[in-house]
């Protein structure tokens, strides 16, 4: 029953070698990325790396998860296991778990018998689930069913070895097996009932082959790890680690000097932790599951865009690390390992793919800094946006309108300039609040709000600049730099500390974007104010609206899930009301994107079904009678959703009309 070291030792240091060969060559090759400083708050990172990479936070967030779980930590126990196993190939009978001291020896065998025993349970589950219900269609592949059959063989013939060691001991040490057996299956439950089994059967037979089973299964594991997607295995836990601290709500700045490269068109463009990225996912589909282009038939799928990126690093990184061009193109129609086009300009960037990843990928941005390239170094971008760019350059607005235009909406109103001496708050109004038929009645209703409450407030008036949103999330960043600078510059003349949004889209530009420019701002949604004033008293509802009717609310992307204001709407309904909103059915950090974000509202839909159109039919599954949002883009696309499915009896309500309509009306 003694293993041939002769055997085992070369064997055991051939897959070393592979799986030390393995693990450089693709280490090596993240290290081609750019450098990035993810070395800050090292505290903080141990402990999510703790919350997140072994507490599975994110992983046991959707059911299934719980099986990973399962896995997960199962394996970490079976680390022991597999280590003595090794050990006692190569030093046999000198390296045992049961030399050990009875109290230490007992509780873990316990562990190690049940954690085989529930990791072979849960394969068994994964695998089933891979057959009849994938998390997506090529979800059930060959590798998949491979590696859940080595930890199966792993976990089989583990049980194998100890019930053989133990029948054996019955036989040489002629105990009574009865009891004997009903003690072993104290410590081990598991391998003691089958050791009851195999008493009559060849023990030494059975013990070389589950012995052999289990050396060969462990073998092929450690040649295929580093060279599969299952690599995550050990990145997923360094890449919790480096995870972005802060929400990913911004994107890094370009420096627009000679001889610099903007965006990305080589997978060695990227940095260090996005190369990391590509092998940490763990292709669960859950990205892909969330993302609205994805789940309307579009071409864009984040889950193989990050699977391309690893594609396409692996497929150059030879030429590479030699300074060669990459042979496979990152962007184009080059197959597996490039991204198409079509798949870069269909992103919303709502950031649903990252707030569902378990392991902490940053799709979106990869996706931006592929438009950089596009728009700033080879001037392709889908037509229809080059009115949106020559607007934005000239006139600061998307539509192109002259600037004197921007204090129309306010026309039957005393609004004042902003004054640093006199006035509190700026009140920036933003594009669809001064230039869009539907979206002024907002920005009056929200005047009128401020004036009730008696808020120090102002505008610029003509002089506000469009905050250039849709013009980074697009890719052309050179734009954005132009127009940052130029609101900066306004912002510190004119002494603006606190602001007033009414879109999410300038919320978070002004409040997070305009950091990298060195402005600190104040920045507060119009649905954060409102609800602030009432619960100061400001605001005072003797009545609250019926006009209104059931409603539903709406979650802004960039409000919520880029900003986590999530409450601050739902409660100024309430108010105004007298009863919260109905939830659709994928709210909060879970909603589903209106489809205007990262400049898709600027572009049409033609391919799959229009984006709004799906969350329309989601909204209405409640049967409002009003929908209420809180962006602008939102109120858009809401509306025209409702026009084309013919459900002309439910409005549309920004929280500040729904506010005024119980204050002011």
């Amino acid at each position: 029953m003694t293993p041939n070291q002769f055997i085992f030792i070369p064997l055991l240091i051939a897959s070393l070698s592979v799986f030390a060969w393995g693990c450089w060559k693709r280490f090596s090759l993240i290290s081609l990325g750019r450098p990035e400083d993810r070395f800050d708050n090292i505290g903080t990172r141990l402990g999510e790396m703790l919350l997140y990479a072994f507490g599975q936070k994110r992983v046991v967030a959707q059911p299934f998860g719980i099986n990973h779980f399962i896995i997960f930590w199962s394996f970490l126990i079976l680390l022991v296991a597999n280590t003595e196993f090794i050990l006692n190939g190569l030093f046999p009978h000198t390296i045992k778990l049961i030399k050990l001291p009875f109290e230490l020896y007992v509780p873990l065998a316990f562990m190690i018998d049940i954690a085989s025993l529930l990791a072979l349970a849960a394969v068994t589950v994964a695998a089933v689930r891979r057959l009849f219900a994938p998390p997506y269609p090529e979800a059930r592949t060959p590798e998949a069913f491979f590696i859940l059959g080595l930890i199966a063989t792993l976990m089989l013939a583990s049980f194998a070895l100890n019930a053989s060691e133990l029948a054996e001991f019955v036989v040489k040490s002629r105990v009574d097996p009865a009891s004997f057996f009903a003690s072993a299956r104290k410590v081990m439950p598991v391998s003691g009932w089958l050791a009851g089994l195999l008493l009559p059967l060849p023990l030494g037979t059975i013990h070389v082959v589950a012995w052999w089973a289990h050396a060969l299964a462990l073998f092929a594991f450690m040649c295929y790890l580093p060279n599969s997607k299952h690599m995550h295995i050990l990145t997923a836990i360094p890449n919790c680690f480096f995870k972005r601290l802060e929400k990913p709500n911004t994107q890094p700045r370009e420096e627009f000097t000679a001889g610099n490269t903007f965006g990305v068109a080589r997978a060695d463009h990227y940095s260090w932790k996005d190369l990391l990225d590509s092998f940490s996912c763990t292709e669960c589909g859950r990205c892909q599951n969330v993302c609205p282009a994805s789940i309307t038939g579009k071409p864009l799928n984040p889950r193989a865009v990050i699977h391309d990126i690893k594609v396409n690093l692996l497929e150059n990184g030879t030429e590479l690390k030699k300074g060669n061009a990459p042979q496979t193109p990152l962007i184009g129609e080059g197959g597996e390992g490039s991204i198409s086009e079509e798949s870069i300009w269909g992103c919303t960037t709502c950031g649903a793919c990252m707030e569902a990843c378990p392991v902490f990928i940053e799709q979106m941005p990869k996706i931006i800094q592929m438009r950089r390239h596009l728009v700033e170094s080879e001037a392709k971008f889908p037509e229809e946006l080059l009115n949106l760019f020559e607007n934005m350059e000239g006139r600061s607005n998307p539509w192109g309108i002259a600037p004197s235009e921007r204090t129309k909406w306010c026309s039957q109103l005393e609004v004042k300039p902003f004054d640093r001496d006199t006035t509190e708050y700026l009140f920036y109004v933003g594009c669809a609040g001064s230039f869009d038929s539907r979206n002024k009645h907002v920005s009056v209703a929200m005047a009128q709000l401020l004036d009730r409450a008696g808020v120090s407030w102002g505008i610029l008036g003509k002089d506000e600049k469009c905050c250039g949103d849709s013009v980074r999330r697009l890719g052309n960043e050179f734009v954005f730099d132009k127009m940052a600078r130029e609101n900066v510059a306004t912002f510190i003349e004119r002494g603006v500390t606190k602001v007033i949004t009414q879109c999410p889209h300038c919320f978070t530009t002004l409040k997070n974007d305009y950091r990298q420019f060195g402005l600190e701002l104040e920045v507060i949604h119009h649905s954060e104010l409102l609800r602030n004033l009432v619960q100061d008293g400001r605001l005072v509802l003797d009545k609250t609206t019926a006009e209104t009717g059931s409603t539903v609310f709406h979650d802004s992307c960039y409000l919520g899930r880029h900003n986590d204001v999530y409450d601050a709407p739902r409660e100024v309904i309430t108010a105004a009301t007298g009863s919260a909103p109905a939830e659709i059915a994928r709210n909060r950090n879970n909603a589903f994107c209106c489809g205007a974000g990262g400049g898709r509202m600027w572009m049409e839909e033609h391919v799959g079904e229009r984006i709004n159109l799906t969350r329309v039919k989601e909204a209405l599954e409640q049967k409002p009678d009003t929908i209420c949002v809180a962006c602008p883009y939102c109120m858009t696309m809401f509306e025209d959703g409702l026009k084309d499915v013919k459900a002309d009896n439910v409005k549309v309500r920004d929280v500040a009309e729904v506010m005024a309509e119980a204050l002011l009306r």
